[in-house]
């Protein structure tokens, strides 16, 4: 294998640009001691949401941690499934998330949780996780895959990505053995660290077996700070 092809097929694309294009999703400093805990805890909230606020077209959550609050940021394609009626489904996740971590609100000297800010996603079509998403759904429909693929890169196309691929591996459309199949269209540069990729990995867990997507959107290049 060459060295363009393990960079391409091995390295998550978001990490290969950190610190480039990208900063981390989670922003907190823990000593040595408390850094596990810290870990598993985001893993916990982002898991919980992630379900909670699948609704809203969840793209992305960064966490951000000081000595005694937890700041949230969501990236959202309807914001307004977040918010609720008068800031009401807030309050509700607020609560949620205390009790999931185990958090008394009303306690003073107590981790504060702060939803911090509720970005909308504009182009949710060039989004690769909602794209891995609504694939998954569709699959485990039944839907033919050549179908959704299709219909998803044809729509990432007209918003406007510069390129976009997708890769099916599993038992797709029920197949006794399972099989890769690989689609494109456009240009999805795998070393060109100015080139704005979103990259998502999806299951679909259909009647006949898991079905893992992977889809890749260049949305064009950048200008690196």
């Amino acid at each position: 294998m060459t060295k363009k092809e393990h960079m391409g097929q091995k390295v998550n694309p978001h990490a290969f640009r950190l610190g480039n294009l990208y900063t981390w999703d989670s922003l907190w400093y823990a000593p040595t001691k408390g850094y596990s805990d810290y870990v598993l805890e985001d893993v916990k909230i982002r898991k919980f949401l992630s379900e909670k606020l699948k609704s809203a077209g969840l793209v992305k959550i960064e966490i951000e941690r000081s000595v005694n609050a937890l700041k949230l940021r969501f990236h959202v394609s309807r914001p307004g499934v977040v918010i609720g009626r008068g800031g009401g489904n807030l309050e509700t996740l607020k609560n949620d998330l205390a009790k999931l971590l185990k958090i008394n609100l009303t306690d003073k000297r107590a981790m504060k949780i702060q939803i911090d800010e509720i970005v909308e996603v504009k182009k949710p079509d060039i989004e690769a996780k909602l794209i891995a998403e609504r694939i998954a759904e569709q699959l485990v429909k039944r839907l033919p895959q050549r179908r959704a693929v299709s219909q998803a890169m044809e729509r990432a196309m007209s918003s406007g990505a510069k390129g976009i691929k997708i890769v099916l591996s599993g038992r797709i459309n029920g197949a006794e053995i399972g099989r890769r199949e690989k689609y494109a269209l456009g240009t999805v540069p795998t070393q060109t660290l100015r080139c704005d990729i979103s990259y998502a990995h999806v299951p679909a867990k259909t009647r006949s077996g898991y079905v893992g997507i992977k889809v890749w959107v260049n949305k064009g290049e950048r200008v690196i700070a």
